[in-house]
């Protein structure tokens, strides 16, 4: 028959012990470690969010003045166009305002 011993646990017991406590508190520092970082995660993320909104929006550019030499071959095609008889006076009206910008 086996005695059992009665009193302070072995050797085998108390490093059993330890290991449960270390395996838990490394899981429960984990678990908190990764609530932690999401919560960081999330506060950048936001933050990143509102400087986004409120940064000024950037202006789009005056378009760039058109060539005027190559505008002015333009306008001597659709003249000569108009000349020939392939555009009437309306379109020939309608292409040179659309050319002009007006």
């Amino acid at each position: 028959m086996m005695r059992r011993r009665v009193g302070r646990p072995g050797l085998v017991g108390t490093m059993a012990r330890t290991a449960v406590v270390a395996g838990t508190a490394t899981a429960v520092s984990g678990g908190v470690a990764r609530r932690q970082q999401a919560k960081a995660q999330q506060s950048a993320d936001a933050q990143a969010y509102q400087e986004q909104q409120m940064a000024p929006q950037p202006v789009a550019a005056a378009p760039a003045a058109p060539d005027t030499s190559d505008m002015v071959e333009q306008l001597k095609e659709l003249a000569s166009l108009k000349d020939q008889g392939i555009l009437t006076e309306e379109e020939f009206a309608a292409q040179k305002a659309k050319l002009l910008g007006s």
